[in-house]
């Protein structure tokens, strides 16, 4: 089906935020492995999005998981006029949008992604996948696999999860798996932003790094505002003063998606 073109709305922007791990580029388009379903879309030329599934599957997952209700336009119009680093890095960022992902998985790829690289954390996340996870598609390369429940992850145990290249990680995974066995983290949806902090990290191996990343990208609230190496250097470079998340508010962690997107680039312009 067709979605029409949306200038909020880029995939490769949001293919390299930082926030999903096993969208794959094919084509002209990616293979996204969520919701317990394989979905292959791409941005026509003329800028809209082509999705390969049923118009229900759209209405019921995929317009919630895209977060296209969400304005992400009038966002933008109220940046403060005088921090033109912000302004430009929204311009620059573009098309970024919080994706409305599976909390569980979120907390667990989070807690893989710990000192380790992207491409590090999408190879240990995919073989994860693969070792624990069922299968539901296929592409030229193999079968695309769910993500694995807590009950999956326990059974591959410390060690299975090791030699899906987790390393330290293994036992912040496994104790996740054992807290989540009987339930899942939706019942953490009714907190307060304040309350969901402190539940997730008093999850062992859960910093507040981590706690802000699942809040934001797990949990939809668009006001946590992770702390990365890359945000520290905006903090350090551009605010001289201090990054003061609350004046961001209430959509702090779409302004921390920006400047992620827009320092990484200065980066790499600047190494050439």
């Amino acid at each position: 089906m067709i979605v029409p073109k949306n200038p909020h709305l880029n995939l490769g922007a949001i293919a390299d935020s930082g926030q999903c791990f096993r969208w794959r580029r094919r084509g002209d388009g990616y293979v996204i492995p969520a919701l317990d379903r394989v979905l292959r879309v791409r941005e026509t030329e003329a800028g809209a999005l082509e999705l390969d599934c049923p118009e229900e599957d759209y209405a019921l997952l995929w317009r919630a998981y895209f977060d296209l209700d969400t304005d992400y336009g009038a966002m933008a119009a109220v940046l403060p006029k005088e921090d033109g680093y912000l302004r430009a890095a929204a311009e620059y960022g573009r098309g970024i949008r919080i994706l409305r992902q599976d909390p569980w998985e979120t907390l667990v790829t989070f807690l893989i992604s710990q000192r380790k690289n992207i491409p590090a954390i999408r190879q240990a996340v995919e073989k994860l996948c693969l070792t624990g996870g069922r299968v539901i598609g296929e592409n030229e390369d193999g079968p695309i696999c769910a993500f694995p429940s807590p009950a999956e992850l326990m059974r591959l145990g410390e060690e299975g999860l090791r030699a899906c290249g987790l390393g330290y990680r293994a036992p912040y995974v496994l104790r996740a798996a054992e807290a989540f066995s009987g339930e899942d983290l939706n019942g953490f949806d009714g907190l307060t932003d304040e309350a969901l902090l402190h539940a997730l990290c008093a999850l062992y191996g859960v910093g507040p790094k981590i706690a802000q990343c699942v809040m934001l990208f797990g949990f939809h609230r668009l006001n946590a505002f992770p702390v990365d190496v890359w945000i520290q250097r905006v903090a350090e470079k551009r605010y001289p003063g201090g990054i003061h998340p609350e004046q961001f508010a209430p959509f702090a962690g779409v302004m921390q998606q920006y400047m992620y997107a827009y320092e990484r680039y200065l980066e790499l312009a600047h190494n050439g």
